[in-house]
């Protein structure tokens, strides 16, 4: 049985932690539409197979934690603000680290050996996605999850409220791509407001960019 005595007090994420936030992320977007569509349903391995079912032996679940595991100790733990509570993680890039937070060809070719013959769809939708971004200095919400054991203990408020604050004292603007059209009133209560639709090519789901501007739309009692 999962333990619900977890803390919600945001704190630093270091990478010997990977692993943990790895899975508590792949959790967390088990039903994104993105996540979805970039990690499909894969046919049940025979018997005798096991459970060594798509690219590199392991299943949907573990490909995620590993996909998460990765962009976080290659890329966000070094060049962004990562944090975590006990059942969730968030990854944020500031405004003077945006031209490095972006995957070295390393890290592009880990990824797709995670994504199998998927490679290709993430990488139109992650130039897409790349398109609709402001050119005005914000700060970047890459991703934010809580492992849906801990919902509603407030896991995510908690990490969303923290990176705020940390835009907020800096005077900017805040910036996220949202694929599950049911997040967009949880971040309309702390001030964000839908920019538009993006189709991702290759019949991939729809992204809702949103903008939150500088100290704006404080949830009552934030």
């Amino acid at each position: 049985m999962r333990r619900m005595s977890m803390t919600n007090m945001p704190k630093p994420a270091t990478i010997d932690e990977a692993s943990q936030i790895g899975r508590t992320l792949a959790l967390a977007f088990d039903d994104d539409p993105m996540m979805r569509w970039f990690f499909p349903d894969e046919p049940a391995a025979p018997e005798s197979a096991g459970a060594s079912d798509g690219p590199g032996g392991a299943g949907r679940e573990a490909r995620l934690a590993r996909y998460f595991s990765t962009i976080f100790t290659r890329q966000y733990a070094h060049h962004g603000v990562c944090e975590r509570t006990d059942a969730a993680a968030a990854f944020w890039v500031p405004p003077d680290a945006a031209d490095k937070a972006v995957p070295d060809a390393a890290t592009v070719e880990e990824l797709s050996v995670i994504l199998g013959d998927r490679a290709p769809l993430f990488r139109q939708a992650a130039e897409a996605a790349a398109g609709e971004g402001p050119t005005e200095p914000h700060w970047y919400l890459a991703v934010i999850g809580a492992d849906p054991a801990a919902q509603g203990h407030g896991h995510g408020s908690a990490l969303l409220r923290s990176g705020l604050a940390k835009a907020d004292e800096a005077g900017l603007p805040v910036y996220l791509e949202s694929s599950k059209p049911a997040n967009l009133p949880f971040y309309g209560h702390f001030g964000f407001t839908v920019l538009g639709e993006v189709q991702l090519p290759g019949g991939g789901p729809t992204l809702w960019p949103m903008r939150r501007a500088p100290g704006g739309g404080r949830p009552a009692g934030a």
